[in-house]
C-alpha cells in the first residue's frame, strides 16, 4: 500500500505556491492527517519556511546520510543506492523531508537515464534513478505511517520536475491573475499528458523485460498526474495594475484550464468563484505574512503575543477557516476521509 502524493505545480513562479503548501501542511496535520512535506525544489524555499537558517546550514554543510532529499538520492550518481530519509519532526502529525540547493546537480543524472530507460537491457538502474524521488517519499511515509505526501517543486519543465511529477498521483495548480500564469497553464497540460504517456511506455517496457522478473519486489510509481483543480491568488490593489487588469485575466482562467489541462473544448462562461475546478481563491493576508514568517508559524497560529490584535486577530480566524475548507475540499477530491 503506497501513500498518495499531491504536488503543487505551475511552471510560472511567484504565484504563492510555497506559502500555500506550508499552510496546507499545517492544516492537514490539524485535521489529524499525518503529513510528509517533501521539498523537491532546488531553491528550498519550503524548507526555509519550516527551518531556521542555522538548522538548514548544518544540514547542508554536514551532508549527513539521508538528511535531505539530495543526500537520499546522491549515492545513485555513483555506485550506491537510495538512502532512507531522516525526517524533521515539525509538529504532531507533520514531518519535513528537507530540500537542498545541491539537488540541482541531480538534473544531469535524471536527464541521462531517461533515454536509457527505454533500452532492451540493463533497465533496473535507470528506472531506479528516474523513480528515486517516489522511492524516497514512500520510505519517508512508511517510517511515520503518513496519510498524504505534499510536494513542492520549482517553476520549470526540467528533468527534476519530470521525475517529481512521475511520482505524483494528484496535481494542483496555483495561479496568479496575469498573462504569464495563463501561458504557464497552457504549457502545463500538454506537458503533463506527454510525461504521463512517456512514463507509461517505460513502465510497459520494464514490465516486459527479463529484469522485471529478477526484481519482483521493485515497485514503481504509476505516474497518474491527475489534475484536481487550480487555485487563484487574490490580487492586492496596486496603482500600476488596476482591478480591471486583474479581472481580465481571472475571467480567462476557467476556459484555459479546461482546454489546456483537462483537454475539454467547452466554451464556459463560468467565473472562477463558481467553477468546480477552482479549489479556492487564496487571499494575500497582507501584513500577516511577514508577521507569520518572523515567528515561523502559519498565519492561523498567530496570537496576540505575536502582534495579531484587532483586525489582524479577525484575519487570523478567517485564515484558519479558509485553509480548513480548502484542505477538506482537497481530501474529498482525492478520495480521503476526514
Amino acid at each position: 500500500m503506497t501513500t498518495p502524493v499531491l504536488t503543487f505545480f505551475n511552471n510560472k513562479g511567484g504565484v504563492g505556491k510555497t506559502s500555500l503548501i506550508y499552510h496546507l501542511a499545517w492544516t492537514f496535520a490539524g485535521l489529524h492527517k499525518r503529513v510528509v512535506v517533501a521539498d523537491l525544489d532546488p531553491q528550498a524555499n519550503l524548507t526555509a519556511a519550516f527551518l531556521d537558517e542555522e538548522k538548514i546550514e548544518r544540514l547542508w554543510n554536514e551532508k549527513a546520510s539521508g538528511s535531505t532529499i539530495y543526500q537520499c538520492v546522491k549515492p545513485l550518481t555513483s555506485v550506491g543506492d537510495i538512502v532512507e530519509p531522516v525526517l524533521q519532526d515539525m509538529s504532531t502529525d507533520l514531518y519535513l523531508l528537507p530540500g537542498d540547493v545541491a539537488l540541482s546537480s541531480y538534473e544531469d543524472a535524471l536527464s541521462n537515464e531517461w533515454p536509457h530507460s527505454m533500452g532492451d537491457s540493463n533497465l533496473y538502474r535507470p528506472m531506479r534513478i528516474l523513480s528515486s524521488f517516489w522511492q524516497v517519499m514512500q520510505m519517508a511515509s512508511q517510517k511515520i505511517e503518513a496519510d498524504i505526501i505534499l510536494v513542492d517543486i520549482g517553476p520549470n519543465l526540467g528533468a527534476i520536475n519530470r521525475s517529481a511529477l512521475i511520482a505524483t498521483d494528484h496535481v494542483a495548480t496555483p495561479l496568479g491573475a496575469d498573462l504569464f500564469s495563463l501561458q504557464g497553464l497552457k504549457n502545463l497540460g500538454p506537458t503533463l499528458e506527454s510525461w504521463k504517456n512517456l512514463w507509461k511506455k517505460r513502465l510497459d517496457n520494464w514490465g516486459s523485460s527479463v529484469e522485471a522478473q529478477n526484481f519482483p519486489d521493485f515497485q514503481l510509481p504509476e505516474g497518474k498526474m491527475q489534475p484536481i483543480g487550480y487555485l487563484c491568488q487574490q490580487h492586492s490593489v496596486r496603482l500600476d495594475r488596476p482591478v480591471k487588469a486583474y479581472d481580465k485575466w481571472v475571467k480567462r482562467i476557467p476556459n484555459v484550464y479546461r482546454k489546456a489541462v483537462l483537454g475539454k473544448n467547452e466554451d464556459s462562461k463560468i467565473k472562477p468563484e463558481d467553477d468546480p475546478y477552482c479549489l479556492a481563491t487564496i487571499k494575500h493576508y497582507r501584513s500577516l505574512i511577514p508577521m507569520a514568517q518572523e515567528h515561523r508559524k502559519p498565519i492561523f497560529k498567530l496570537t496576540s503575543a505575536d502582534g495579531a490584535i484587532g483586525s489582524h486577530a479577525n484575519a487570523v480566524q478567517d485564515a484558519r477557516w479558509d485553509f480548513q475548507r480548502l484542505a477538506e475540499n482537497i481530501l474529498y477530491i482525492v478520495g480521503m476521509k476526514l
